[in-house]
């Protein structure tokens, strides 16, 4: 382990001397549970998105690195996250994603709670048809609430509760995009895809943080958003990404384009972003549509990308832009599909023994060395 730490200390060095994470940091099983504490227990990490509990009522279980989460959306549209196990003993609570008419109720012994997780109701507590006890205090016996926030759809966690509050966190960011900060509109089936990638998480954020690989990677998107048309960002220890001069989509061979959002300053006429917000979210904005992804780290081995496409006004919904919107899901998931090999590949490379942890290119890597150096402080710290 001191080996290791010491590998992670060269990862904190300025970016013309600084090695790369080390193998361990990818493959190991004992690092993986060290970032599972430091990394995503200590941060803000996204676990869905709010389209997925439509309306108030809509529960749905999310196994989070080992943990049974439980999302609902309450009576007053508002998302909530508990810990997905009854107070009584432990059953787990809900097993399918639903929309329920009534409270929450344990298939063990139906002690049942509302959608803010308050206990209501423990039939024969004591004794049949005795449904109070003294020694049981509902009050006390809330479903353990686990700490939320919903930015940009996305719902994040703090699962030890100590974070700084999301809204002083990622201040930055949130001021950035401040333009997309409004109601989000997403299409259902025709905007939603997910990828399995036998990799590390890691790699995937490594990977979406920079444009270096476009030429080689995307010939296709290459040849119209180029390489030279593209800037870094660097946000305060909490993200990284780039930007695009020349977005311009072409989906529709007449012009038409999907409604744009309102009040955008000019400059979003051509340009794009794409940032990883650290640990675990890619997020893409333009003027007419924006996307998440949120990367699952289902093991070390292996990651799921949850993506999900929204547009700025329901008129995209109508079905006049139906092929529009599959052509857009289509060259996205095209994109991401071209990723795959690389990422994967990366992840191959991480079993050669003396593979240091690479070199970065001071003028070209310098997000995804961001992101290396903020993995190595959470898990010195």
């Amino acid at each position: 382990m001191s080996n290791q730490m010491e590998h992670l200390h060269a990862v904190l060095n300025p970016i013309d001397t600084a090695h790369g994470l080390p193998n361990a940091v990818y493959v190991d099983q004992h690092m993986a549970q060290l970032e599972q504490q430091k990394v995503f227990a200590k941060q803000w990490a996204a676990l869905t998105t709010g389209k997925n509990l439509p309306k108030p009522g809509c529960v749905m279980p999310v196994n989070f690195l080992g943990m049974p989460l439980l999302v609902t959306r309450t009576k007053d549209n508002t998302i909530k996250v508990f810990e997905n196990v009854c107070r009584h003993r432990g059953m787990i609570l809900v097993d399918e994603a639903k929309r329920l008419n009534g409270p929450i109720t344990c298939p063990y012994h139906a002690w049942a709670y509302d959608l803010d997780g308050h206990l209501h109701a423990t039939p024969h507590i004591g004794g049949p048809d005795i449904h109070e006890h003294a020694s049981v205090d509902k009050e006390c016996l809330s479903l353990n609430e686990i700490r939320s926030h919903v930015w940009l759809d996305v719902v994040f966690v703090n699962i030890d509760g100590k974070a700084s509050a999301f809204a002083d966190m990622h201040a930055d960011v949130i001021a950035r995009w401040a333009e997309f900060d409004k109601p989000l509109y997403h299409s259902g089936a025709d905007s939603s895809f997910s990828l399995t990638l036998h990799s590390n998480w890691k790699l995937a954020v490594e990977n979406y943080c920079e444009s270096y690989h476009l030429p080689f990677v995307h010939p296709g998107l290459n040849s119209y958003s180029r390489l030279e048309d593209h800037y870094h960002i660097e946000g305060p220890g909490h993200y990284s990404g780039q930007g695009s001069l020349v977005y311009n989509p072409s989906l529709d061979d007449s012009g038409k384009t999907f409604p744009n959002f309102k009040g955008l300053d000019s400059k979003w006429d051509t340009a794009a972003e794409y940032l990883a917000l650290y640990p675990n979210v890619l997020l893409g904005v333009h003027r007419d549509h924006v996307f998440n992804i949120i990367l699952m780290p289902d093991a070390v081995n292996q990651t799921t990308e949850l993506v999900e496409i929204y547009y700025s006004d329901p008129a995209a919904f109508e079905d006049s832009y139906a092929p529009m919107r599959q052509k857009n899901s289509a060259m996205w998931k095209e994109i991401f599909i071209e990723d795959i090999g690389v990422v994967e590949g990366m992840y191959k490379g991480r079993s050669a023994p003396q593979y240091d942890g690479g070199k970065f290119s001071p003028v070209m890597d310098g997000p995804t060395h961001y992101f290396h150096k903020w993995v190595a402080e959470q898990l010195v710290a």
